[in-house]
Protein backbone atom coordinates (compact mmCIF):
# COMPACT_ATOMS: atom_id res chain seq x y z
CA UNK A 1 0.00 0.00 0.00
CA UNK A 2 1.56 3.15 -1.47
CA UNK A 3 0.19 6.64 0.66
CA UNK A 4 1.95 9.57 0.60
CA UNK A 5 2.78 8.81 3.73
CA UNK A 6 5.36 5.88 2.71
CA UNK A 7 6.46 7.71 -0.29
CA UNK A 8 7.26 10.59 2.34
CA UNK A 9 9.36 8.71 4.30
CA UNK A 10 10.61 5.60 3.05
CA UNK A 11 8.54 2.72 5.03
CA UNK A 12 6.62 -0.07 3.41
CA UNK A 13 3.46 0.11 5.26
CA UNK A 14 1.27 4.08 6.13
CA UNK A 15 1.51 2.74 9.72
CA UNK A 16 3.46 4.84 12.76
CA UNK A 17 4.45 3.51 16.26
CA UNK A 18 4.56 6.91 18.42
CA UNK A 19 6.96 7.96 20.69
CA UNK A 20 5.83 7.14 24.26
CA UNK A 21 7.64 7.53 27.35
CA UNK A 22 9.99 5.09 28.48
CA UNK A 23 8.24 2.46 26.14
CA UNK A 24 9.41 3.63 22.77
CA UNK A 25 13.47 2.76 22.62
CA UNK A 26 15.27 1.44 20.62
CA UNK A 27 14.15 -2.38 20.94
CA UNK A 28 10.50 -1.46 19.54
CA UNK A 29 11.34 1.22 17.08
CA UNK A 30 13.80 -1.43 15.40
CA UNK A 31 10.36 -3.89 15.47
CA UNK A 32 8.64 -1.67 14.12
CA UNK A 33 10.27 -0.26 11.39
CA UNK A 34 11.81 -3.52 10.26
CA UNK A 35 8.40 -4.89 10.30
CA UNK A 36 7.18 -2.04 7.68
CA UNK A 37 6.24 0.77 9.37
CA UNK A 38 7.83 3.77 11.09
CA UNK A 39 9.44 3.00 14.58
CA UNK A 40 9.91 6.23 16.62
CA UNK A 41 12.29 6.43 19.79
CA UNK A 42 10.89 9.03 22.19
CA UNK A 43 13.71 10.62 23.46
CA UNK A 44 12.26 13.25 25.25
CA UNK A 45 12.29 11.21 28.86
CA UNK A 46 16.22 10.08 27.50
CA UNK A 47 19.67 12.66 28.36
CA UNK A 48 21.55 13.52 24.88
CA UNK A 49 24.35 10.34 25.01
CA UNK A 50 20.97 7.62 25.65
CA UNK A 51 19.66 8.94 22.67
CA UNK A 52 22.33 8.92 20.86
CA UNK A 53 22.92 5.11 22.31
CA UNK A 54 19.60 4.49 21.19
CA UNK A 55 19.54 5.97 17.72
CA UNK A 56 22.45 3.39 17.15
CA UNK A 57 20.94 0.51 18.32
CA UNK A 58 18.09 0.92 15.98
CA UNK A 59 20.86 1.26 13.23
CA UNK A 60 22.37 -1.71 14.05
CA UNK A 61 19.26 -3.53 14.02
CA UNK A 62 17.35 -2.67 10.67
CA UNK A 63 18.10 -0.66 8.07
CA UNK A 64 14.72 0.95 7.65
CA UNK A 65 13.69 4.76 8.38
CA UNK A 66 12.86 5.36 11.58
CA UNK A 67 11.63 8.61 13.78
CA UNK A 68 13.10 10.25 17.05
CA UNK A 69 10.56 12.16 19.18
CA UNK A 70 11.64 14.81 21.08
CA UNK A 71 10.39 18.09 23.28
CA UNK A 72 10.47 20.97 20.75
CA UNK A 73 10.64 23.58 24.01
CA UNK A 74 13.77 21.67 26.04
CA UNK A 75 16.95 23.55 26.13
CA UNK A 76 19.01 21.20 24.49
CA UNK A 77 16.36 20.77 21.37
CA UNK A 78 18.90 22.66 18.80
CA UNK A 79 21.85 20.09 20.11
CA UNK A 80 19.85 17.01 19.63
CA UNK A 81 18.51 17.97 16.10
CA UNK A 82 22.47 18.13 15.09
CA UNK A 83 22.94 14.66 16.93
CA UNK A 84 19.99 13.62 14.69
CA UNK A 85 21.26 14.77 11.70
CA UNK A 86 24.78 13.60 11.89
CA UNK A 87 23.51 10.02 13.09
CA UNK A 88 21.39 10.00 9.56
CA UNK A 89 17.61 9.71 11.42
CA UNK A 90 15.27 9.68 8.65
CA UNK A 91 11.99 11.64 10.56
CA UNK A 92 12.20 14.33 13.47
CA UNK A 93 9.22 14.23 15.76
CA UNK A 94 7.64 16.25 17.95
CA UNK A 95 4.60 16.85 20.56
CA UNK A 96 4.57 20.55 20.41
CA UNK A 97 4.85 22.85 17.74
CA UNK A 98 8.64 23.57 16.67
CA UNK A 99 10.32 26.57 16.35
CA UNK A 100 10.16 28.13 12.44
CA UNK A 101 14.33 27.86 12.56
CA UNK A 102 14.28 24.10 13.61
CA UNK A 103 12.18 22.66 11.06
CA UNK A 104 14.31 25.01 8.46
CA UNK A 105 17.81 23.21 9.75
CA UNK A 106 15.81 19.78 9.52
CA UNK A 107 14.79 20.38 6.25
CA UNK A 108 17.82 21.72 5.09
CA UNK A 109 19.29 18.68 6.03
CA UNK A 110 17.15 16.23 4.50
CA UNK A 111 14.85 15.54 7.58
CA UNK A 112 11.01 15.01 7.26
CA UNK A 113 9.67 16.58 10.37
CA UNK A 114 6.25 15.20 11.48
CA UNK A 115 4.98 17.39 14.44
CA UNK A 116 1.71 15.75 16.31
CA UNK A 117 -1.26 18.00 17.39
CA UNK A 118 -4.75 17.71 18.84
CA UNK A 119 -6.06 20.99 16.97
CA UNK A 120 -6.73 22.46 13.67
CA UNK A 121 -5.25 25.92 13.99
CA UNK A 122 -1.83 23.96 15.73
CA UNK A 123 -1.71 21.89 12.21
CA UNK A 124 -2.39 24.91 10.17
CA UNK A 125 0.46 26.62 12.02
CA UNK A 126 3.21 24.03 11.68
CA UNK A 127 1.97 23.48 8.05
CA UNK A 128 2.54 27.50 7.52
CA UNK A 129 6.14 26.65 9.20
CA UNK A 130 7.22 24.11 6.81
CA UNK A 131 6.61 20.90 8.58
CA UNK A 132 6.60 18.30 6.25
CA UNK A 133 3.43 16.19 7.40
CA UNK A 134 1.30 16.23 10.70
CA UNK A 135 -0.13 13.83 12.97
CA UNK A 136 -3.13 14.63 14.08
CA UNK A 137 -4.58 12.88 18.02
CA UNK A 138 -8.22 12.91 18.58
CA UNK A 139 -9.10 12.73 22.04
CA UNK A 140 -9.20 9.22 22.05
CA UNK A 141 -5.69 8.83 22.45
CA UNK A 142 -3.68 8.33 25.08
CA UNK A 143 -1.85 10.69 27.52
CA UNK A 144 -1.89 14.13 27.14
CA UNK A 145 -5.23 14.15 25.02
CA UNK A 146 -8.02 16.65 23.54
CA UNK A 147 -11.62 17.02 23.28
CA UNK A 148 -12.56 17.10 19.85
CA UNK A 149 -12.76 12.89 18.63
CA UNK A 150 -10.74 11.98 15.92
CA UNK A 151 -13.57 11.11 13.60
CA UNK A 152 -14.48 14.78 14.09
CA UNK A 153 -11.38 16.27 14.13
CA UNK A 154 -9.05 14.74 11.19
CA UNK A 155 -11.60 15.37 8.43
CA UNK A 156 -11.03 19.29 9.70
CA UNK A 157 -7.50 19.31 9.41
CA UNK A 158 -7.25 17.51 6.19
CA UNK A 159 -9.33 20.71 4.93
CA UNK A 160 -7.41 22.82 6.52
CA UNK A 161 -4.02 22.08 5.46
CA UNK A 162 -2.02 20.77 2.07
CA UNK A 163 0.56 18.33 3.75
CA UNK A 164 0.03 14.88 4.19
CA UNK A 165 -1.90 14.11 7.35
CA UNK A 166 -1.38 10.70 9.81
CA UNK A 167 -4.43 10.17 12.43
CA UNK A 168 -4.03 9.18 15.68
CA UNK A 169 -6.63 7.94 18.33
CA UNK A 170 -8.35 4.56 18.54
CA UNK A 171 -6.65 2.93 15.77
CA UNK A 172 -5.83 -0.35 16.37
CA UNK A 173 -6.59 -2.61 13.26
CA UNK A 174 -7.27 -3.08 9.53
CA UNK A 175 -10.89 -1.37 9.63
CA UNK A 176 -9.42 1.75 11.39
CA UNK A 177 -6.54 2.12 8.34
CA UNK A 178 -9.07 2.12 6.00
CA UNK A 179 -11.14 4.67 7.72
CA UNK A 180 -8.70 6.95 7.83
CA UNK A 181 -7.49 6.86 4.47
CA UNK A 182 -11.27 7.49 3.69
CA UNK A 183 -11.65 10.57 5.70
CA UNK A 184 -8.43 11.79 3.62
CA UNK A 185 -5.31 10.47 5.83
CA UNK A 186 -2.14 8.89 4.48
CA UNK A 187 -1.92 6.79 6.77
CA UNK A 188 -1.97 5.98 11.06
CA UNK A 189 -0.36 6.14 14.19
CA UNK A 190 -0.70 4.01 17.08
CA UNK A 191 -0.03 4.22 20.50
CA UNK A 192 -1.37 1.44 22.97
CA UNK A 193 -1.38 -1.03 20.19
CA UNK A 194 2.37 -0.90 20.00
CA UNK A 195 2.63 -1.26 23.99
CA UNK A 196 0.58 -4.24 23.95
CA UNK A 197 3.09 -6.33 21.85
CA UNK A 198 5.81 -8.90 22.32
CA UNK A 199 8.32 -6.53 21.46
CA UNK A 200 7.28 -3.99 23.84
CA UNK A 201 9.73 -3.38 26.82
CA UNK A 202 7.22 -2.91 29.40
CA UNK A 203 6.83 -4.99 32.19
CA UNK A 204 4.75 -8.60 31.70
CA UNK A 205 2.78 -7.79 34.85
CA UNK A 206 2.08 -4.15 33.68
CA UNK A 207 1.12 -5.59 30.33
CA UNK A 208 -1.53 -7.84 32.25
CA UNK A 209 -2.98 -5.01 33.89
CA UNK A 210 -3.54 -3.56 30.43
CA UNK A 211 -4.90 -6.10 29.07
CA UNK A 212 -7.89 -6.64 31.62
CA UNK A 213 -8.05 -3.25 31.75
CA UNK A 214 -11.43 -1.96 29.76
CA UNK A 215 -12.00 1.74 31.06
CA UNK A 216 -9.74 5.20 30.85
CA UNK A 217 -10.24 8.42 32.52
CA UNK A 218 -9.17 12.10 31.31
CA UNK A 219 -7.41 13.49 34.50
CA UNK A 220 -5.75 16.61 35.24
CA UNK A 221 -4.38 15.19 38.91
CA UNK A 222 -1.43 13.83 36.74
CA UNK A 223 0.44 16.74 35.75
CA UNK A 224 -2.07 19.83 35.68
CA UNK A 225 -3.32 19.04 32.15
CA UNK A 226 -5.82 16.56 30.72
CA UNK A 227 -4.10 12.89 30.92
CA UNK A 228 -5.84 10.34 29.62
CA UNK A 229 -4.98 7.10 31.60
CA UNK A 230 -5.91 3.87 32.88
CA UNK A 231 -8.09 4.20 35.99
CA UNK A 232 -6.93 2.75 38.92
CA UNK A 233 -6.82 3.47 42.69
CA UNK A 234 -3.44 5.02 42.86
CA UNK A 235 -4.70 7.42 39.83
CA UNK A 236 -8.18 7.99 41.61
CA UNK A 237 -5.85 8.97 44.82
CA UNK A 238 -3.69 11.48 43.56
CA UNK A 239 -6.35 14.45 43.76
CA UNK A 240 -6.03 14.40 47.17
CA UNK A 241 -2.02 13.91 47.55
CA UNK A 242 -1.62 16.26 44.16
CA UNK A 243 0.39 19.06 44.84
CA UNK A 244 2.63 17.29 48.38
CA UNK A 245 3.31 14.53 45.40
CA UNK A 246 4.98 16.59 43.08
CA UNK A 247 6.82 18.35 45.28
CA UNK A 248 8.49 14.72 46.38
CA UNK A 249 7.97 13.41 42.29
CA UNK A 250 10.21 17.14 41.19
CA UNK A 251 12.90 16.71 43.56
CA UNK A 252 13.07 12.21 42.01
CA UNK A 253 13.25 13.95 38.69
CA UNK A 254 15.77 16.24 39.25
CA UNK A 255 17.98 12.84 40.73
CA UNK A 256 16.85 11.04 37.46
CA UNK A 257 17.76 13.49 34.96
CA UNK A 258 20.78 14.84 36.51
CA UNK A 259 19.54 18.23 36.39
CA UNK A 260 20.66 21.23 38.53
CA UNK A 261 17.76 22.53 40.78
CA UNK A 262 18.63 26.13 38.62
CA UNK A 263 18.47 23.79 35.43
CA UNK A 264 15.19 22.54 36.47
CA UNK A 265 13.64 25.40 37.42
CA UNK A 266 14.38 26.80 34.00
CA UNK A 267 12.85 23.76 32.43
CA UNK A 268 9.77 24.96 34.38
CA UNK A 269 9.53 28.52 33.32
CA UNK A 270 9.61 27.05 29.66
CA UNK A 271 7.11 24.85 30.18
CA UNK A 272 4.73 27.50 31.29
CA UNK A 273 5.56 30.35 28.91
CA UNK A 274 2.90 30.60 26.30
CA UNK A 275 0.62 28.04 28.17
CA UNK A 276 -1.08 29.69 30.22
CA UNK A 277 -0.06 27.13 33.27
CA UNK A 278 -0.31 28.20 36.83
CA UNK A 279 2.68 27.74 38.94
CA UNK A 280 1.42 24.92 40.97
CA UNK A 281 0.74 23.32 37.62
CA UNK A 282 4.02 23.22 36.94
CA UNK A 283 4.76 21.78 39.89
CA UNK A 284 2.73 18.52 38.85
CA UNK A 285 4.59 18.19 35.27
CA UNK A 286 7.09 17.04 37.42
CA UNK A 287 4.75 14.22 38.37
CA UNK A 288 4.60 12.88 34.80
CA UNK A 289 7.94 11.20 33.68
CA UNK A 290 8.50 9.58 37.27
CA UNK A 291 4.84 7.84 37.84
CA UNK A 292 4.79 6.76 34.40
CA UNK A 293 8.95 5.72 34.75
CA UNK A 294 7.20 3.67 38.18
CA UNK A 295 4.70 1.64 35.68
CA UNK A 296 6.30 1.21 32.88
CA UNK A 297 10.12 0.22 33.78
CA UNK A 298 9.61 -0.51 37.16
CA UNK A 299 6.43 -2.82 37.00
CA UNK A 300 4.88 -0.78 39.63
CA UNK A 301 1.08 -0.64 38.16
CA UNK A 302 -0.04 0.13 41.66
CA UNK A 303 2.23 2.84 42.33
CA UNK A 304 2.84 4.05 38.74
CA UNK A 305 0.37 5.95 36.23
CA UNK A 306 -0.36 3.95 32.94
CA UNK A 307 -1.02 6.35 29.88
CA UNK A 308 -3.54 4.75 27.06
CA UNK A 309 -5.72 5.52 24.89
CA UNK A 310 -9.77 4.06 24.76
CA UNK A 311 -8.83 1.88 22.64
CA UNK A 312 -7.21 -0.56 25.68
CA UNK A 313 -10.83 -2.37 25.71
CA UNK A 314 -10.54 -3.97 22.34
CA UNK A 315 -6.62 -5.33 22.73
CA UNK A 316 -6.85 -8.76 24.28
CA UNK A 317 -3.85 -10.34 22.71
CA UNK A 318 0.59 -9.54 22.42
CA UNK A 319 1.61 -10.09 18.85
CA UNK A 320 4.76 -8.91 17.77
CA UNK A 321 5.32 -6.24 15.74
CA UNK A 322 5.43 -7.56 12.56
CA UNK A 323 2.39 -10.27 13.25
CA UNK A 324 0.35 -7.16 14.18
CA UNK A 325 1.27 -4.79 10.77
CA UNK A 326 0.66 -7.84 8.58
CA UNK A 327 -2.49 -8.68 10.43
CA UNK A 328 -3.19 -4.73 10.47
CA UNK A 329 -2.43 -4.67 6.49
CA UNK A 330 -4.15 -7.95 5.40
CA UNK A 331 -7.93 -6.74 7.13
CA UNK A 332 -7.14 -3.38 5.31
CA UNK A 333 -7.23 -5.38 2.16
CA UNK A 334 -10.37 -7.75 3.31
CA UNK A 335 -12.18 -4.55 3.70
CA UNK A 336 -10.97 -3.16 0.86
CA UNK A 337 -11.86 -5.59 -1.32
CA UNK A 338 -15.27 -5.88 -0.01
CA UNK A 339 -16.32 -2.19 -0.68
CA UNK A 340 -18.93 -1.53 -3.66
Amino acid sequence: MRTALTELVGCRYPIVQTGMGYVAGARLTAATSAAGGLGVIAAATLPVAEMTSAIRRVKERTDAPFGVNIRADAADAAERVEVMIREGVRVASFALAPRPELIARLKDAGLVTIPSVGARRHAEKVAAWGADAVIVQGGEGGGHTGPTPTTLLLPQVVDAVDIPVVAAGGFFDGRGLVAALAYGACGIAMGTRFLLTRDSPVPDAVKRVYLAANETVVTRDVDGVPHRVLRTPFVESLGRTRLLRAVVNGARFRRLSGLSWAELIGEARRMRRGRELTWAQVLQAANTPVLLRAAMVDGRADLGVMACGQVVGVIGDLPSCEELIGRIMAEAGTVLDGLP
